[in-house]
């Protein structure tokens, strides 16, 4: 099994940057991929960055030139800048180990409990 745990969440206003980092244990060797998704209220979790563990890196649309998904071998860690963050930003941010393959992210069953960001305006 794979634990995740996210840190750097916080509140930060309109044109602002955090780094979110997603800490791996357990299993590690069995990663494939890492993905950052967001949740807000109401609505289905969906995906913002993944990278491969050869660093085949995803974006959505939404973040692409504003957000940096990145890896942090020595610290079991995936890394999420983000930059000229949006209200629309705003939700609950979670990793969750995955698979990359055909140059798409495929989301797994292991997720971290998940770190607010709320961008105000």
């Amino acid at each position: 099994q794979v634990q995740l745990v996210e840190s750097g969440g916080g509140l930060v206003q309109v044109g602002g940057s955090l780094r979110l980092s997603c800490a791996a244990s357990g299993s590690i060797d069995s990663i494939n991929a890492i993905g950052w998704y967001r949740q807000v209220p109401d609505n289905e979790r969906e995906m913002v960055a993944a990278i491969s563990m050869d660093d085949n890196t995803i974006y959505a649309d939404s973040v692409k030139g504003r957000f940096t998904i990145f890896r942090d071998n020595a610290k079991n860690t995936v890394l999420l800048q983000m930059n000229s963050l949006k209200p629309e930003d705003t939700a609950v941010y979670y990793c969750n180990s995955g698979t990359y393959y055909s140059g798409s992210y495929h989301g797994g069953d292991f997720w971290g409990q998940g770190t607010q960001v709320t961008v105000s305006s």
